[in-house]
C-alpha cells in the first residue's frame, strides 16, 4: 500500500514527464468536474424541493385556464428550466477545450523533440523520451478528460431536458 507521500511523489512526477500544458489540463478537468459534481448535487438536493415548490404554487392558484395564467406558466418552467441548465454551456465548453489542450501539449512535445535532435545531430532515441512523453502524456490527459466530460454532460442535459418537461407535464392549463 501506497502511503500519501508516496503517492503525491507519483503525482508529481507525472505532472513533469507530460510537461506544463498538463498542469493546465489537469487544472481544466478538475474545474469541469467541480461544475459537474455541483450540477449533480443541485439535481439531487436543491432541484427536487424546488420542484415540489413550484408544482404546490400552481396547484394552489385558482386561476389556471387564463392568459395570465399560461404566462405564469411559462415563467416557472423557464425559471426552473435556466436553473437546470446552469452551468451546462461551460461544462460543455471546457469538454471542447480539453483535446485542444492536449494537441497543444502534443505541438510543445514536439518541439522538444526536434530541438533535441537540432542540438545532437542524430535521432538518439534517449534524448527524445522526454519530449516524446511531453508528447502523448498530455494528448492521452486530454482525451480522457474530454471523454469523462462528454458523459458527465450527457447526462446532465438529458436530465435537465427530462426534468423540464415533467415540470410541463405537471403544470397543466385547466381548459
Amino acid at each position: 500500500m501506497l502511503s500519501l507521500y508516496e503517492s503525491f511523489d507519483m503525482i508529481r512526477e507525472f505532472l513533469e514527464t507530460g510537461g506544463l500544458v498538463l498542469n493546465y489540463i489537469g487544472l481544466l478537468i478538475f474545474v469541469m468536474w467541480v461544475l459537474i459534481i455541483e450540477r449533480i448535487f443541485y439535481l439531487k438536493f436543491v432541484y427536487q424541493p424546488y420542484k415540489r415548490t413550484v408544482i404546490n404554487q400552481w396547484n394552489a392558484r385558482s386561476d389556471r385556464n387564463s392568459w395570465y395564467a399560461d404566462q405564469i406558466r411559462i415563467k416557472m418552467i423557464g425559471c426552473a428550466r435556466s436553473s437546470l441548465n446552469q452551468s451546462l454551456p461551460t461544462i460543455q465548453a471546457f469538454v471542447a477545450l480539453c483535446p485542444l489542450l492536449g494537441l497543444l501539449g502534443t505541438v510543445t512535445g514536439m518541439i522538444e523533440v526536434f530541438d533535441v535532435m537540432s542540438i545532437s545531430g542524430s535521432g538518439n532515441a534517449r534524448l527524445m523520451a522526454s519530449g516524446v512523453s511531453k508528447a502523448t502524456i498530455p494528448t492521452m490527459a486530454g482525451m480522457v478528460g474530454a471523454l469523462s466530460g462528454v458523459f458527465a454532460s450527457s447526462w446532465l442535459k438529458r436530465t435537465a431536458k427530462t426534468e423540464t418537461e415533467f415540470l410541463e407535464d405537471k403544470l397543466l392549463l385547466d381548459h
